[in-house]
């Protein structure tokens, strides 16, 4: 097929699921690709985990919260935020930007708002059925999952002991609101990772005592180094990791110091082999006495916490940061599932085994995830108009195989580093792949990889449409 036949062929339509920062940027890459698609947003607006209070009840946002990466470096390639924004934008600003992006690109006719996706099956002539909230059904060709990763919240596995008879109040930081929660009460907060930072400095203005327990040490990133945004430092992912990774470690170290003189647990890795925490106040607040660090929790007593090193304290409220769980309600167990958060595909997009099933935004990386959605939405909507071609399935898999091997070889074990990756390498090698796709799908004649179906004709039992 000429590549002039290929742009005229009836276009695959496609099922987006998620209208949050990775849904609207796929979303735009799909409506500027002329590709048929619906969004499907359980909530009544966009931005997903940036919406505070969202209706979906899936967002973690909390009153204060800011963001930790900065403004430049998390802003759409195509759609800088508004220069009075500050370097670290609170969390509303975040979400008018998001609004103002699907308007400004004009796809907001194309999301359907308070829509819950309820179940999704692939029948066998590869046509997926979407079922919604209210029983209504609708066939496509293609799903996009962005459905985020900060909603289903991770308890500690298992659970102390005690916890169960616990008589003060234990939540999830999912849950957290405001601090009006510590006022005057005794305070520990599980976790090194950023929640964990921002809801212990919070804690520590408002409580009476604040202890942060650590299950294991993190390296902690400053907002600011030499009084510019940490994350504009050049990060060349064509230097060795290595001479990275000691750069950005001596860097820290004449920063903050020996992190072990707070108190804290020195990181059992080195920089980049588990996910670091960004924070610019928590050293702050433990050097003012105001948050206690504390090893892991033991045990919780009664009215009391023990922690690992005998030592017991009063407390009233217990806050696990303790993650999330990479899920999928709306599929079936037996057909994609993420077993402790773990998910295998190629380039965190492309699942091995279905070529009409993608993913958006399902990556962690030290920066901001927005700019490597962006870039994945654009990747499908080319692989979907026949401008990209997937490598050989032995190819595909063998990249895949590496990669995790790679991942496992360099990160802590743990459920949190399952999809990890580095900001600037991603897109690196994304680049580098979509031009070598380009070349693929030159050589196969920009054939459509998954053509369009005729829904309306009839259907054999096993699902394939009968020939007319």
């Amino acid at each position: 097929m000429s590549a002039a036949a290929a742009a005229s062929a009836p276009l695959p339509t496609v099922c987006l699921i998620g209208a949050g920062s990775s849904g609207i940027a796929a979303a735009k890459a799909l409506h500027q690709a002329g590709i048929p698609f619906d969004c499907v947003e359980a909530s009544d607006r966009v931005g997903g985990n940036w919406v505070f209070g969202n209706t979906n009840g899936m967002s973690a946002a909390y009153r204060d919260l800011h963001i930790n990466t900065s403004r430049d470096r998390m802003a759409y390639s195509d759609f800088p935020m508004p220069a009075d924004y500050p370097d670290y934008p609170h969390h509303t600003q975040i979400a008018a930007y998001f609004e103002s992006y699907v308007d400004h690109f004009g796809f907001r006719d194309k999301i359907l708002f308070d829509t819950r996706v309820e179940n999704v099956s692939r029948g066998g002539d590869g046509v997926y059925t979407v079922t919604f909230g209210d029983g209504e059904a609708r066939e496509y060709d293609v799903v996009l999952v962005a459905n985020g990763h900060h909603w289903d919240a991770r308890w500690p596995e298992p659970a102390f002991p005690g916890s169960d008879t616990f008589a003060g109040t234990q939540l999830h930081a999912h849950e957290y609101v405001d601090s009006s929660i510590f006022e005057g009460k005794n305070v520990v907060v599980l976790g090194m990772g950023n929640s964990a930072m921002d809801i212990a400095v919070e804690s520590s203005y408002v409580a009476d005592s604040t202890y942060l327990a650590a299950r294991r040490g993190a390296w902690i990133v400053p907002k600011y180094l030499f009084g510019r945004p940490t994350d504009h430092f050049k990060n060349d992912p064509r230097v060795p990791f290595k001479v990275r990774q000691k750069v950005v470690e001596k860097l820290i170290r004449l920063h903050t110091g020996d992190i072990t003189k707070y108190g804290l647990p020195k990181p059992d890795h080195e920089f980049g082999e588990a996910h670091p925490t960004v924070s610019g106040r928590i050293l702050d607040r433990i050097q003012h006495g105001r948050v206690r660090p504390k090893p892991n929790i033991k045990a919780l007593d009664g009215d009391h916490v023990v922690f690992a090193d005998g030592t017991r304290e009063p407390v009233d409220v217990v806050v696990y940061c303790t993650g999330y769980k990479i899920s999928f309600p709306f599929f079936g167990e037996d057909f994609i599932a993420a077993p402790d958060n773990h998910i295998e595909l190629f380039r965190r997009v492309f699942h091995p085994k279905f070529p009409d099933l993608g993913f958006v935004g399902l990556l962690q990386p030290l920066g901001s995830v927005m700019p490597l959605a962006e870039a994945q939405g654009v990747w499908l909507a080319e692989y979907l108009r026949g401008r990209y071609a997937l490598p050989a399935p032995a190819a595909l898999t063998a990249d895949i195989r590496a990669d995790q091997q790679a991942m496992h070889k360099r990160y802590v074990a743990s459920k949190r580093h399952t999809i990890q990756v580095d900001f600037e390498d991603y897109l690196w090698h994304l680049d580098k792949e979509r031009k070598a796709g380009a070349e693929r799908a030159r050589a196969a004649g920009f054939a459509l990889p998954v053509p369009h179906r005729a829904k309306d004709a009839p259907r054999s039992a096993g699902g394939a449409a009968v020939a007319a």
